[in-house]
């Protein structure tokens, strides 16, 4: 069975709540769609430089999270590091599942 982070994944996914990838992600975080931000722990450093600036200058809260092979598994999904939220109260309950110590911006 899947942790509580993983699982909140595949119902945001199945709900169609999720963005997944660099580039979506990427070009998404200035809309006001996102509400968090969950990065891989394998990802580059580059990318999650890249995210963490984006998302403090977005007021995005951003998560760094177990590894892109779990998150894809989780999401239905394959070679994804990096997930958007699109749903507050799914956010708002995977921040709480993930927990603070992770917080990277606000």
């Amino acid at each position: 069975m899947m942790k509580g982070p993983e699982r909140y994944l595949g119902l945001a996914r199945r709900a169609g709540k999720i963005i997944p990838g660099y580039r979506t992600c990427m070009g998404m975080l200035g809309r006001g769609k996102i509400f968090l931000l969950i990065v891989a722990e394998d990802v580059s450093e580059n990318t999650r430089n890249k995210f963490e600036s984006l998302c403090s200058r977005y007021h995005v809260p951003y998560r760094i999270y177990g590894t892109s092979e779990a998150l894809s598994e989780a999401a239905g999904m394959s070679g994804i590091g990096v997930f958007g939220i699109t749903d507050q109260n799914i956010a708002d309950v995977m921040i709480k599942e993930i927990g603070n110590e992770t917080i990277v911006s606000r």
